[in-house]
């Protein structure tokens, strides 16, 4: 699924914080309207819908590609649905996780650092029980991790691909890691990939990605909206 409109990518950070700006109040029916792009009864069967739009109504280019969303301008797009109280409704997406040829793989030259060293955030009304049509855009904000919350990071990058390279890929489960997760990422449970095995030989797994826990974006939003 794809929408049918895509503008033109910004030439500036601060033409593209303008751009997101401009959205903030609209909904998602009145962005469609304007477009005339049709909008999914629900998100159970287009997941990936609303970030779609908003990439489409900020120019983004670089689709699923292993670089920021904004490559030129070396930003990375996420939408973040919350409540009518601003708590995250879900886990954030980051990257898929690299299960084979990781040796010598360093944070600093990992994709997640990569995607997370300057992120472009969209909160989005995601109650479910406000119709996908009227559910509304909120104020955006342009966000780099400070020195204890790249510290956390990386931590728990760190550990979770030293259990991948040991072959523990399949013991892994969702409680590892303070603020990074690593989960199944697949459109369905049938998809497999390589990745190490307990003695060090191939094994099919099904592909992981890396997720942001709501607890990370949660403190992300009151340090921005409610500073003390």
């Amino acid at each position: 699924m794809t929408t049918e409109l895509r503008h033109l990518p910004p030439k500036s950070e601060a033409e593209l914080l303008l751009r997101a700006e401009q959205l903030a109040g609209q909904s998602f029916s009145s962005l469609c309207q304007a477009d005339h792009i049709p909008i999914p009864r629900d998100l159970r069967r287009d997941k990936g819908w609303v970030g779609q739009l908003i990439e489409g109504q900020l120019g983004a280019m670089a689709g699923s590609k292993p670089e920021q969303d904004f490559p030129e301008l070396g930003i990375e797009l996420k939408t973040l649905p919350i409540d009518e109280q601003g708590n995250p409704l879900e886990s954030t997406f980051v990257c898929v996780t690299p299960l084979i040829g990781i040796t010598g793989l360093r944070w600093e030259s990992s994709n997640v650092r990569n995607k997370l060293s300057r992120v472009l955030w969209v909160p989005v009304e995601g109650s479910r029980h406000i119709p996908l049509a009227e559910r509304r855009i909120a104020t955006p904000f342009i966000w780099s991790p400070d020195a204890e919350e790249e510290q956390l990071l990386r931590q728990d990058w760190e550990e979770l691909m030293e259990l991948v390279a040991l072959g523990q890929i399949e013991s892994i489960t969702a409680h590892h890691g303070e603020v990074l997760q690593l989960r199944p990422k697949a459109a369905n449970g049938q998809a497999l990939t390589p990745a190490i095995g307990r003695q060090g030989e191939l094994i099919q797994t099904r592909p992981r990605g890396f997720y942001l826990r709501t607890r990370f974006t949660r403190r992300l939003l009151q340090k921005v909206f409610f500073p003390h």
